[in-house]
């Protein structure tokens, strides 16, 4: 049982809906398309990290999306109807059912009768609708010449514009010392508003959310450590200028400077890194950032290979449209092949196909050689590669939880009375502590270690 192009258009609430779920059946912009008896879902990639799970019932009509869409159905509804409808063979049969499927089937009105779907606004038409792909994809030599000049010259200006933003950041920086670093981060808050304000004029916008944050993470510091983190992060910012005045077209430099790249140019760039493996969910952070937006980080972890690999799905979305259903649950596993956007130490990744889901164990990679000696090796060859960056994720050891005299929380390493000792950030639950960890994950930025989850013999702990 499949939909009909008639049914759509009937479900859709307005001539836009259809316009735009139209652009979204192409299977390119699905990491997942499976169906089950009357049952279809998928995962829609959008313009962030994170895809959005959409499923359909072809039975009744039914519909549900994670997307924050206020319309009903949502385009990725329509488009997931829309491919049922003239491309079926897209669909993977599957008698696996996804957990996020059978937990929406779970919750929905039982015996619930199929019915008709009510006519909505008059004026809508799917023909109307594929018209305006086909047209959208003519375009005008002449026009697009133009627009390339166009788009040139906005970058030439830009370049020169974050130029100047850069050297008035390096008198800035230099200010700062001249003053003290206890006088800094004193008045840190105001002081970085500033010159962030300064590089948003510059179209140095990343680089200002990166100034704009960081008050946030020295006052969660305690007082003694404040001083030497504001001048680890001060010589970043001086390293990260330097670094993109010798190569200002360096995707990664740019991406730290400036604007990143969109979804469709990583996933068009043939030079990009492309690794399908199974990964496991190891956890996410979400916050919410002094501009508005929220960032939304999923952490993943390779776990079918030999040495461990992790990758970041990041993704921004508006405070202002409420938290956002979750694409991902802590401890999953599933097969995908991920595109990694260019960087010297690939981290940052797009799920570019999804397979199914994996049944999760308690196995990991094994840590890197040499880990046992110094967890923070990992860390140390990233900073050696790119010695802007702020955090690294880390597989650990075998090792425990323990408070010292004072309260603070410890990762202590297994092995002699000179183990190696790590701080940890944040309030780890209090039965974490004492319990023998034979592997943990996190995060460490070189004062703390936010740890992500870890293995035990009860099994998997998430933080």
């Amino acid at each position: 049982m499949t939909f009909d192009l008639k049914t759509i258009e009937a479900l859709a609430p307005d001539q836009a809906s259809l316009n735009s779920a139209s652009k979204l059946t192409r299977k390119s912009n699905w990491v997942r398309l499976e169906k089950h008896d009357s049952l279809l879902w998928g995962e829609c990639q959008g313009s962030g990290a994170n895809p959005y799970r959409v499923v359909v019932d072809a039975g009744d009509q039914g519909y549900k999306c994670t997307c924050p869409s206020r319309k009903f159905p949502c385009k990725h509804s329509l488009a997931l109807m829309w491919i049922s409808a003239t491309q079926p063979n897209d669909f993977s049969p599957s008698n696996q059912i996804p957990e996020w499927v059978n937990d929406w089937l779970g919750r929905r009105r039982k015996g619930a009768a199929s019915t008709a779907p009510a006519a909505g606004p008059a004026g809508k038409s799917i023909g109307e609708a594929e018209a305006t792909v086909i047209e959208a994809k003519a375009e005008d030599p002449a026009a697009a010449e133009r627009r390339e000049a166009a788009q040139k010259k906005r970058a030439d200006d830009t370049r020169v514009s974050i130029a100047a933003g850069l050297e008035e950041l390096d008198q800035w920086i230099s200010d700062q010392l001249r003053l003290g670093l206890s006088s800094f981060v004193d008045a840190a808050g105001e002081r970085c508003r500033r010159i962030a304000a300064r590089l948003v004029d510059a179209k140095a916008a990343a680089l200002a959310s990166r100034l704009d944050e960081f008050p946030a993470t020295l006052l969660a510091l305690r007082s003694e450590e404040r001083p030497e983190a504001a001048i680890r992060e001060l010589g970043k910012l001086v390293l990260l200028a330097r670094a993109w005045r010798a190569a200002p077209d360096d995707p990664e430099l740019k991406r730290l400077v400036s604007t990143s790249e969109t979804r469709e140019q990583i996933l068009g760039d043939a030079d990009a890194l492309h690794v399908s493996a199974t990964w496991e969910v190891l956890g996410e952070r979400i916050e919410t950032r002094r501009d508005g937006l929220v960032s939304h980080a999923t952490w993943l972890l390779a776990v079918s290979g030999d040495e461990p690999r992790f990758a970041l799905l990041q993704d921004y979305y508006p405070a202002s449209a409420g938290r956002r259903s979750q694409a991902f649950s802590p401890g999953e596993r599933f097969d995908a092949r991920l595109v990694f956007y260019p960087a010297r130490l690939p981290m940052r990744a797009l799920v570019a196909e999804r397979g199914g889901d994996r049944p999760s164990d308690e196995t990991w990679p094994s840590s890197p050689v040499g880990a046992a000696a110094d967890p923070l090796a990992a860390h140390t060859s990233r900073q050696d590669a790119a010695a802007w960056t702020s955090q690294s994720p880390l597989l650990l050891p075998a090792g425990s939880l323990a408070r010292d005299e004072r309260g603070a929380l410890w990762w202590q390493a297994d092995g002699g009375s000179n183990g190696i000792a790590l701080p940890v950030a944040g309030s780890p639950p209090e039965a974490a502590l004492g319990i023998p960890l034979d592997g943990s994950a996190g995060l460490w930025d070189g004062a703390r270690l936010d740890l992500l989850a870890a293995r035990t013999a009860f099994g998997r702990l998430d933080f």
